[in-house]
């Protein structure tokens, strides 16, 4: 709600792709140099291989007075600055898919002549769609890993429990519904209390209670070890995407 749907002048090469956009009520367009005209705030939203290409058409409308953002997975700031104007600003955004719930986790870098302004501007805007954090170029990738591939492994761990319940009896339909509000309310006090995620599992173990039996379990089959071995053949993927 920050921007008016009026203000935002979307690009695509077929309509399939602006449908979405028309139904918000934004402008769209089939021509990236009507964008550039009309706007001051670009995002890049392309596929890794198509954006040098549409770096190379824009080039010639890009300005001093544009900030730049992209989206595209494994192009580092090095390389966007390299195929656009020298003195460009530009930052580089990695979303996860909750954004489109409001409730994503974001982190971005800013180009060589990116300076607080636009860091804060990009930061403001996206605070809506959920986190949004400045990090290192370096935290990317790990990023990637993390969370935007992580949301994968949290609907494995939700379908499997889930499954669990309902082996033990219950109807699918509420198991889903009450794991998806254990996950959500398990984030929600890792995030207000600020506590580490240790202390709010001890705080819920009892002596010879239910969850010590059902952590030792977990410990058994090696869950942490494996998800921090997901988290890292994730970001491994991200960083060989990047040299490809």
């Amino acid at each position: 709600g920050k921007v008016p749907a009026s203000s935002i002048l979307a690009s695509a090469p077929s309509d399939k792709n602006l449908d979405a956009w028309r139904e918000s009520g934004c402008r769209t367009t089939h021509c990236n140099l009507e964008v550039l005209q009309e706007s001051t705030l670009v995002f890049l939203a392309t596929k890794p291989h198509v954006l040098p290409g549409v770096l190379q058409e824009i080039r010639p409308a890009v300005g001093p007075h544009h900030v730049v953002v992209s989206l595209a997975a494994g192009v580092t700031l090095q390389t966007l600055q390299r195929l656009l104007p020298a003195g460009t600003k530009v930052l580089r955004l990695m979303p996860n898919l909750p954004c489109v719930v409001q409730a994503g986790a974001m982190v971005f870098s800013r180009g060589s002549w990116a300076g607080d302004g636009e860091a804060a501007l990009l930061k403001s805007l996206l605070s809506s769609c959920g986190l949004c954090e400045e990090v290192p170029e370096s935290y990317i990738n790990i990023h990637t890993g993390l969370s935007g591939s992580g949301v994968a492994y949290v609907y494995l761990f939700a379908e499997a429990l889930a499954e669990g319940a309902v082996k033990m009896g219950m109807p699918g339909g509420l198991a889903s519904r009450i794991a998806a509000q254990t996950l959500l309310g398990a984030a929600k006090m890792m995030l207000e209390t600020g506590e580490h995620p240790a202390k709010l599992r001890g705080d819920v173990c009892t002596p010879g209670g239910t969850t010590i039996h059902a952590l030792y379990q977990l410990e058994k089959g090696a869950l942490r070890a494996t998800v921090m071995n997901a988290v890292e053949a994730a970001t491994n993927r991200a960083c060989d995407m990047a040299e490809d």
